[in-house]
This record gives C-alpha cells, structure tokens and sequence, in this order.
C-alpha cells in the first residue's frame, strides 16, 4: 500500500509561505509515500519558476503537477527539463518541453503520475480521453498505480473522464478551479476521484486572487492585472489524502478543506 497527499493548487507568494509552514505537521499526521503538489499558479499566481520548484522539491515534495498557466512564467521554459518530477499537461503539442509523466517506485509499487488538460472552457488543447487511452496501452502499461491530474474547468468533463477511466487507473483528481467540491468518492471500487481539489492560499479573496480588481472586471470589462494578496488574516488548505493498494485500488479517500486564522 502506498499513501497520498495531494495538494490543490497552490496560489502566489502567500500561498506558497504558507504550505511550507503547514506541510511538515502534515507529513507527521499523514505519513504519505508519495506527496503531490499541483503548482501551476505558484509565481505571484500565474506560472512556476525554477526556484519555487526547488523550493518545493527540498521541502520534500515527490511531484508538481501544472496546467494551462505552467509557462506563464516564461523563466521555466528553458528550465523545465532540469526538474523530471515537475510534468506538464500530457495533451499539449509534442514540441512543447518538459516531461509528461512522472514515475517511480514506492514500496516495491510502480507508480506514475500524469497531468491532462481539459478541452471544455479552456484554450485549444489535444483530447485527454484520447491522450490518456494511448498512454495506458503504452507507457503505462507496466504500471500498477496510477494517479491522473485533470486540470479542467467542466465538472462534466471531469466527471466523464473518471468513469471513462475507472478501474483501468487508481486516481482521478481534479485541479483548476480553486474551489473543492464535496463527492469524494472510490468509483465502481477501484479508482479514487475528486472533480476539484481545491487551492492553498487566501482565504478573503476570489480564487487565491486580489477581489477588488476581479469585481472591477466584472463590472466594466476592462482589463485588469489580477495578483494574489499580500497578507490575509485567514489562510485556506485544500488537499487529499489517498492509500491505494500494490493492485493500484483506491481503498481509501479522505478531502480535507481547512481554514486557519494567522
């Protein structure tokens, strides 16, 4: 069996602070083998840099996951490749870099993590149903536990995609719109999903984001230079905690929504 934490999108420099403030107790109460971090809205709340990736890595993060913000930050574009744990969407173009699929063993268990882009409100992307079909009858064939990150903005996409994929991969958890959903679940018995994790970052704000310009956009429609807060006086942690046995089957999965005042 091989424990899991993984973590919602972490937002900006406040989020950021926080999680690694949080993360140690975590690690004592869960014990985790295997601790992913979706980290795409890291950089001031669009992108990932190869510091904040190091950040992360040293602190003792297994995985980052990213999503349609990776290369926001146009410093990790060059970078990418120095960091093998940190994957990017699957169903992008073949040309774009960085590594797809992350793998390794735990316990004696082969395990991979991998990272789609949804198709349903987001910009142009390749099908993940058909991504995701293609790399199991190939490079992930020979592995007994996988665990999938569907970044997407459609509930029902999301949720099609977990029964598509049940009892043929271990996890289906949803990331990118900051804001967990209550139906955790183990489909047909086999395969752990959640449509949306959550975010880490502040709790006052819309999205991990300053409210006030968000508001403003809504209200004019002009342009306006979203960026998470400075400080917040309450700090949300969203993430879930799995175990998954050698035969790569979700037997458990707990979502965990905290809101700490600091």
């Amino acid at each position: 069996m091989i424990k899991v934490l993984f973590f919602g999108d972490i937002v900006g420099r406040i989020g950021r602070d926080y999680f690694l403030q949080q993360f140690p107790e975590l690690k004592k109460k869960y014990k985790p083998d295997l601790i992913i971090v979706n980290g795409e809205n890291s950089a001031n709340g669009k992108g990932i840099t190869s510091k904040i990736c190091s950040t992360y890595f040293n602190a003792g993060v297994t995985c980052i996951t990213t999503g349609n913000h990776l290369f926001d930050n146009r410093e990790i574009i060059s970078n990418i490749d120095d960091f093998p744990a940190l994957i990017r969407p699957l169903n992008y173009s073949p040309q774009v870099p960085g590594n797809t699929v992350f793998k390794t063993t735990i316990n004696g268990i082969s395990v991979a993590v991998v990272n789609l882009l949804g198709q349903v409100f987001m910009p142009p992307i390749d099908n993940p149903f058909v991504a995701m079909e293609n790399l199991l009858q190939d490079e992930l064939s020979d592995s007994q536990v996988i665990i999938a990150d569907l970044h997407a903005e459609a509930t029902s996409e999301k949720r099609a995609f977990g029964v598509n994929f049940a009892g043929r991969v271990s996890a289906v958890l949803g990331t990118h719109t900051h804001v967990q959903t209550a139906d955790a679940e183990i489909i047909d018995g086999h395969t752990g999903y959640l449509t949306d994790v959550g975010m880490v970052g502040a709790k006052n704000s819309i999205l991990g984001m300053e409210s006030e310009a968000i508001i403003r956009k809504f209200l004019t429609q002009m342009p306006e230079r979203f960026a998470p807060p400075e400080a917040d006086s309450q700090m949300q942690m969203d993430f879930v905690y799995l175990e998954i046995s050698a035969t790569g089957q979700t037997t458990k999965i707990v979502s965990e929504h905290l809101v700490n005042t600091v």
